[in-house]
């Protein structure tokens, strides 16, 4: 699949031709690179307000994910593409080495979007099945969600931990059962070490269904139980067949909205003509 972004090259250059003969060649490979930055960074603009108006509650990360790879005055093209920064880096902090152009080539070419590295680490410890994916469930889990419609980071975490998820590199962050029971009997009444502790609301254990794919009542999905004798029950992470998306943003529509070709002429112009003085 084609990457998701925009290029921007030099054309029409007939209306500066005068001022460009005042210039050197150096010169005029500095103006015409700014003159494509300008532009680069307008159309990054326009990508991130369409992202803005094209999604629900769209997440910073990937509303500020279009980078401008700017022109150079030995390079005169600029591309303008979601990704993690400019040098295509991965970077502490955030999310990092979740590329923004697996989760938005869907969105412009249509078809099923790429797996999420939390459900990739799922399918490999056997508890995702194949053709399915995850999703927050209608009423999130207390605590979860990060109110854009994802799992926070740090609960997310916690419930890989929980289910073994972990490939081999990361075995050590897989709970133990000492961890387990911790969480189970978080805020137990009673004394742990005269085995007096009560099964708490506070308290949870999480757990997998496969619904009537396995016989199991619950909807697919990773549960929580909580409460005495696990009385309160509530969907976690759903499971969830892999869905076909209909294409929702267009680069071409971007382009259109950035008035592309016009304000690149006008900045070639402007930049030129600063250049030569006049």
């Amino acid at each position: 699949m084609a990457d998701l972004g925009l290029t921007i090259r030099m054309e029409n250059l007939a209306a500066v031709g005068d001022a460009l003969g005042k210039l050197g060649g150096p010169q005029a490979k500095a103006a015409y690179a700014k003159a494509i930055n300008d532009t680069a960074f307008k159309v990054r603009r326009e990508m991130q307000a369409d992202i803005a108006r094209t999604f629900d509650r769209v997440t910073p990360f990937i509303q500020k994910s279009p980078k401008v790879f700017a022109a150079t005055p030995d390079k005169l093209s600029a591309s303008i593409a979601p990704t993690i920064d400019s040098q295509n880096r991965f970077r502490q902090g955030g999310k990092v080495g979740v590329d923004p152009q697996d989760v938005l080539q869907a969105q412009e070419f249509g078809g099923r979007r790429r797996d999420k590295r939390s459900e990739s680490a799922l399918r490999r410890a056997g508890i995702l099945p194949a053709g399915w994916q995850t999703a927050i469930p209608a009423t999130p889990y207390p605590g979860s969600d990060d109110g854009r419609g994802n799992l926070r980071g740090a609960f997310l975490q916690q419930l890989l931990s929980y289910m073994q998820a972990y490939s081999e590199q990361g075995y050590k962050a897989n709970m133990t059962d000492k961890r387990k029971a911790r969480l189970r009997n978080q805020q137990g009444i009673g004394n742990i070490a005269a085995k007096k502790v009560y099964k708490t609301t506070m308290g949870r254990r999480y757990f997998v269904s496969y619904g009537r794919m396995r016989g199991h009542h619950l909807a697919p999905g990773i549960w929580a139980a909580s409460g005495t004798h696990d009385v309160e029950v509530k969907p976690v992470l759903m499971f969830v067949r892999t869905p076909s998306y209909q294409p929702r943003l267009s680069m071409e529509r971007i382009a259109r909205a950035a008035d592309l070709q016009d304000y690149l002429d006008r900045r070639v112009r402007f930049r030129i003509r600063e250049a030569a003085g006049v």
